[in-house]
């Protein structure tokens, strides 16, 4: 059994090596364990730092590509390594590394897909009060939007089986966090949460500069993977609207007659939304026949990796 730790980095000279030397390269239940760094396109001395304290992996992306993108690049190749379970942790120290076992344990119990550490919210110092109240209601948004029971939906210390990567897709270019997850329930892949603690804040957050943006962000996140994964249920909510639209200007035409022009243009404006809410009402059928085929796109994708994966452990081995 091989474990492969991974840390997306951009310009993390600074903290990288303080996180590296805190990681183990022994863990229960794994026979090699492996690390593995994505520089995200540093113009700082992350590689080098990386390189100076032993790691196995180093993949350097040309160009910044952002957190989700390296994460997912992250992803692919630690499979093409051979791992059996991929560790994603950051560059920054936030995490401690004595919960690596904490998180794997389920995996390797068979009780598991997916295992994400969830924080202490309320006891973090650096965390605002209005930033913990997003955190928590974040998190309930993204378990009803998932079905999971995810405690931290933002955490990026998370342990995943070869078999759940081969299946998780980066749809966002912000952040893989509620992407990952809301596809997962979706997957029908088990997901589950364990506690953990965290080390004292080294640096801020990179990905939340700003509550609104990541409000923004989030929001789309979840409104796309919604139309990707439920089109039928978000064409439904519209065409359902669009309905209730319809009947207000109707109701008040017919309560109060044909004589004026005004209430022609009224019952014009209903007859209007009614056309278009029937077209609403058909779009769902198309949808729910497209979301079919994605699964079968999703299915065949998934068996291509597995088969370039497998190659290229047979290349490593020879």
């Amino acid at each position: 059994m091989k474990l492969i730790i991974q840390i997306p980095c951009y310009n993390e000279a600074a903290t990288l090596g303080i996180t590296l030397r805190e990681l183990p390269r022994q863990v229960a239940g794994f026979t090699c364990v492996e690390w593995l760094i994505v520089d995200d396109g540093s113009k700082d001395e992350t590689t080098a730092v990386a390189a100076t304290h032993g790691v196995d992996h180093i993949l350097r992306l040309k160009r910044h590509a952002g957190l989700a993108r390296a994460f997912l690049w992250g992803l692919e190749a630690s499979l093409h390594h051979g791992a059996d379970v991929i560790v994603n942790t950051d560059a920054d120290n936030q995490y401690q590394a004595k919960d690596i076992e904490k998180i794997v344990t389920p995996l390797l119990q068979g009780k598991a897909d997916i295992v994400i550490g969830s924080r202490p919210i309320d006891q973090i110092q650096h965390f605002s009060a209005t930033k913990k109240w997003l955190q928590k209601w974040g998190s309930k948004v993204v378990r009803l939007a998932s079905h999971t029971d995810v405690a931290d939906a933002t955490s990026g210390f998370r342990a995943i089986s070869r078999e759940a990567a081969l299946r998780l897709h980066v749809f966002d270019e912000y952040t893989y966090t509620l992407d990952t997850i809301i596809q997962s329930g979706h997957k029908k892949l088990a997901v589950l949460s364990v506690p953990i603690a965290i080390n004292p804040e080294l640096r801020p957050s990179r990905l939340i500069t700003s509550i609104p943006r990541y409000i923004f962000h989030s929001g789309r996140t979840i409104l796309r993977l919604w139309m990707m994964y439920r089109p039928g249920s978000f064409l439904g909510c519209l065409a359902l609207f669009s309905s209730f639209a319809a009947c207000l200007p109707l109701g008040y035409v017919w309560y109060s007659g044909w004589q004026t022009d005004s209430r022609l243009l009224v019952a014009l404006a209903a007859t209007l939304i009614t056309l278009l809410s029937a077209v609403l009402w058909s779009i769902p059928l198309l949808a729910i026949l497209l979301a079919g085929n994605r699964k079968i796109l999703e299915d065949v994708q998934y068996r291509l990796k597995k088969l370039e994966c497998e190659k290229a452990e047979s290349h490593e081995s020879r």
